[in-house]
């Protein structure tokens, strides 16, 4: 068997050389070549499918670098035949070479369809516009749904701080005013009085002529409250027929008048109901000493002072009141 595999008698037609040397060069030189690319080709493949394990058909690339390498074999085959008529041995290799290669050719064909779906360098760049393209409107999107959540939440805090009946401050509201003005106070002796209003016999208003009618005579009188104060004052709705108004910089001097101010406007509404409206006014000033909940109460108990001494009244705050 090995005479046989060795017999050099074949000698195929036209593969004769001249010993020439300049011949002898091309030959050996372009196979030794060619059989050192095809040594290496295969070699990095290997190495590449090795370090990409994210590649789905690995099993191609690796025959395909046994391709490459049996026709590197049948160069060096042809290389050493130059001196050694191995023959049989390169008609072995290049029938492997052949098998190895119909093989690849048919797995290549029949992959084709699926190797096709493999997007090009010219369509990951236009996916790569669109996925800027939809990025930039989804960008837009989220600022435009944060702006929306912006103004909703203002929205929420101006529904949470505004009375819904009468339009102006919430009890909330116009007691962290009230903490806000008392801490100034503390901190750099700001004086402020407050005023407690009570709509007088607002209960009649209610009995007689309904509480939808009642809500349009709180919003009237909460209106002209609002109007008769200053830029810097603070109107709230206290609670039910009383509100709440915030004097900041204001001594009880300055706080009676701007109440007889409020006392008159109620006094002059032209309102749709045959009753008139009146109120009854109680003022408190900040003073060294007294705590936020003294202020309330002191005003509260001018209020009182007021009523019982016939309504439709100023009444200012002292501790004989008591």
């Amino acid at each position: 068997m090995l005479d046989i595999i060795t017999d050099g008698s074949l000698m195929p037609h036209g593969h004769c050389l001249l010993w020439r040397w300049d011949l002898l060069f091309l030959h050996v030189v372009g196979d030794f070549l060619t059989v050192l690319a095809y040594g290496l080709i295969p070699f990095a493949i290997v190495y590449f499918v090795y370090k990409r394990t994210d590649i789905k058909f690995n099993w191609l690339i690796v025959l395909f670098a046994g391709f490459i390498a049996f026709c590197g074999m049948t160069h060096l085959v042809g290389l050493i035949n130059v001196w050694h008529g191995y023959y049989f041995i390169e008609g072995i290799v290049k029938f492997l070479t052949g098998i190895i290669s119909i093989t690849t050719a048919y797995m290549l064909w029949r992959l084709m369809p699926q190797l096709l779906t493999i997007p090009s360098l010219e369509m990951l760049q236009q996916r790569n516009v669109e996925l800027e393209r939809v990025k930039k409107e989804l960008e837009d999107i989220n600022k435009t749904l944060e702006e929306k959540v912006k103004l909703r939440t203002i929205e929420l805090e101006i529904q949470a701080n505004t009375d819904p009946v009468t339009g102006i401050e919430s009890r909330h509201a116009i007691m962290e005013i009230l903490e806000n003005n008392f801490n100034h106070h503390t901190r750099y002796n700001r004086i402020f009085s407050v005023l407690m209003i009570d709509i007088d016999h607002f209960k009649q208003v209610n009995d007689n002529f309904g509480h939808q009618t009642g809500d349009k005579i709180l919003y009237a009188v909460a209106q002209c409250i609002k109007q008769s104060c200053r830029l810097t004052d603070y109107v709230g709705r206290y609670g039910g027929e009383e509100f709440l108004v915030i004097l900041p910089e204001t001594d009880s001097i300055g706080a009676q008048y701007l109440a007889e101010r409020i006392r008159t406007c109620v006094a002059e509404l032209e309102l749709s109901i045959a009753q008139r409206v009146t109120c009854s006014i109680g003022i408190s000033s900040m003073q060294k000493g007294l705590i936020q909940a003294t202020v309330i109460k002191n005003a509260d108990e001018a209020l009182y002072q007021a009523k019982r001494t016939g309504r439709n009244r100023v009444k200012v705050y002292t501790p004989s009141d008591e």
